[in-house]
């Protein structure tokens, strides 16, 4: 009784250790932005394997590992210049930066990090195209999206430009240079973000509103202009979306595929844009959730395609 006892009390101050070094790292896992940051990633195996290169393990775990590292990097960044104005946002007043669970020190540092490895990484286990690529993705979302942010909402046109440079990191890492289906996913990823992210922002317009962000949906309340450009952006993905039939990179099985799946997204597009701003709210959510679903089937069934054409 006693033996067993001693050994319970000897375990117990473990328990709370345990609990606060889980604690720290699920705050600087939320300053990796994961969800957005593998988003990258995804994409920038899509470009790998849509490419059809001749197998390469060391090749694809550093691209994984350079990509995760870099996007990680990105979004701690991000957050770690936007902390003032997460602050006052109801959305994000509780991240790790404005809750105060992470200090700016560590965060600059940890971002820093990250974001060092990630190019390193791609430059001497990859090739320096990716490596470069992976920079310019870097510096665009910092450097240029995020300012932006402060001052005009064609911000979120800017800003998908370093979203859709992943596939290209993942294109140049297949065969050292960029390929035209490379180019076709970077539109596709381009045109996607625009009905992905307006819809986002008119859901949390007053949000955007509190934290002094002009986006369209603040700029212009009535969400005419948001649901103009949604819509003009979504056609313009649907058209990206078959290129590569027409260009002999797919079959005509994904193209039927992808028109079905994109002109479901477009109707989604179409609601949101025909919808008046008292009846917006069902429509931007039912477009956002579309959004969801319609970029991991449309590249799953382009890699798919190209990996058994």
């Amino acid at each position: 009784m006693s033996s067993k006892a001693s050994v319970t009390a000897a375990s117990l101050p473990a328990a709370p250790s345990v609990a606060r070094s889980l604690a720290v790292f699920g705050e600087y896992w939320e300053l990796t932005k994961p969800r957005l940051s593998m988003l990258s990633v995804l994409t920038a195996v899509v470009g790998y394997l849509a490419a059809k290169p001749e197998p390469h393990f060391g090749i694809i775990a550093c691209l994984l590992l350079g990509t995760t590292s870099a996007a990680f990097g990105a979004g701690v960044l991000n957050q770690w210049l936007e902390r003032e104005i997460d602050a006052r946002m109801a959305r994000t007043r509780g991240r790790p930066l404005p809750s105060g669970a992470v200090s700016p020190n560590a965060a600059l540092l940890f971002g820093l990090a990250l974001s060092s490895f990630g190019p390193l990484l791609l430059w001497f286990g990859v090739n320096s195209l990716s490596a470069l690529l992976a920079l310019a993705t870097l510096a665009s979302y910092l450097f240029v999206y995020t300012p932006l942010k402060r001052h005009t909402p064609w911000c979120t046109i800017v800003g998908s430009i370093p979203g859709a440079l992943p596939p290209l990191i993942g294109s140049a890492a297949a065969s050292g240079d960029i390929k035209p289906l490379g180019w076709i996913l970077f539109g596709v990823l381009f045109a996607w973000q625009i009905p992905h992210f307006l819809a986002l922002a008119w859901t949390y317009r007053r949000d955007y509103a509190l934290g002094g962000l002009p986006m369209s949906t603040v700029v212009d309340p009535t969400g005419c202009r948001a649901a103009r450009v949604c819509l003009l952006f979504t056609f313009a993905l649907v058209v990206c979306s078959v290129l590569p039939v027409v260009l002999g990179l797919a079959s005509w099985i994904y193209g039927l595929v992808a028109l079905a799946i994109g002109g479901w997204f477009l109707l989604r597009a179409w609601q949101f844009a025909r919808a008046t701003e008292a009846a917006r709210d069902l429509p931007a959510r039912r477009l956002f959730l579309a959004s969801l679903a319609y970029l991991p089937l449309t590249l799953a069934v382009l890699v798919i395609d190209r990996l058994l054409g």
